[in-house]
């Protein structure tokens, strides 16, 4: 999970592509977990952010095939690049979702997103460890904190698992708890742009964020937070 290397001083592989969504200025309530512990299972809720990561931490547990339903969203065609049902394909606005339900090898969703890092998969599915449902829409986009915003849910995500690494990755720094809810403020300070680059996809996709994240914290009603720093 690319916010624990933050915090561990690494510069972790996807951060460029996570963060490529943010212009200059400060995005707060970004990356909201929130979970309960159960008796042999935590129930967990998160906000758009962490759908992909989700789905891929939960195939891990999938010997080869999953019934999966939900919607693969682009801002281009994927059909010809699956070979398995697809059930419709919507278009709004330059995004197209392929909404899919049925039983697919894992490995055909994995080698998507190896491929396409960008893309947003929407997938709600069964493990014999874990259960994640995720709204089969895609996410809005990111735009600079105001005063006044109404306070964001975490319900884009939901999972219950037994799957204790999962549990790991997300609460690194807090895996003692009962109740737990963590965000993140983005504050992105500079932009490096590529020198000698007119074509303005390289130079966004080529441009380097720089900034810092705090990580704010409330464990069974104690709060904290932390701050990392970042470029990429």
């Amino acid at each position: 999970m690319f916010i624990k290397e933050i915090f561990e001083g690494k510069n972790p592989a996807g951060l460029h592509t996570e963060f490529l969504k943010f212009g200059k200025g400060e995005y707060r309530n970004k990356y909201i977990i929130e979970a309960k512990k159960q008796k042999d299972k935590y129930a967990i809720k998160t906000t758009n952010e962490f759908a992909n990561y989700l789905v891929r931490k939960c195939l891990e547990d999938v010997p080869e095939k999953v019934k999966f339903s939900g919607a693969i969203i682009s801002t281009f065609d994927l059909r010809n690049e699956v070979s398995f049902p697809i059930e419709n394909v919507k278009q709004f606005m330059g995004v197209k979702q392929i909404q899919i339900n049925t039983e697919i090898n894992k490995r055909e969703i994995l080698n998507l997103m190896n491929k396409y890092p960008k893309v947003f998969f929407a997938l709600s599915f069964s493990t014999p460890n874990s259960e994640l449902k995720i709204k089969a829409k895609a996410p809005k986009s990111a735009k600079p904190s105001t005063s006044g915003e109404k306070e964001v849910s975490a319900d884009f995500c939901s999972l219950k698992t037994s799957n204790y690494e999962i549990v790991k990755e997300l609460f690194f720094d807090s895996t003692n708890f009962n109740e737990i809810r963590v965000s993140h403020t983005i504050k992105i300070t500079e932009i490096d742009y590529p020198k000698n680059e007119t074509d303005p996809v390289k130079i966004r996709e080529n441009s380097i964020r720089k900034g810092e994240i705090v990580r704010i914290l409330d464990i069974n009603g104690r709060k904290e937070e932390k701050t990392a720093c970042f470029a990429g």
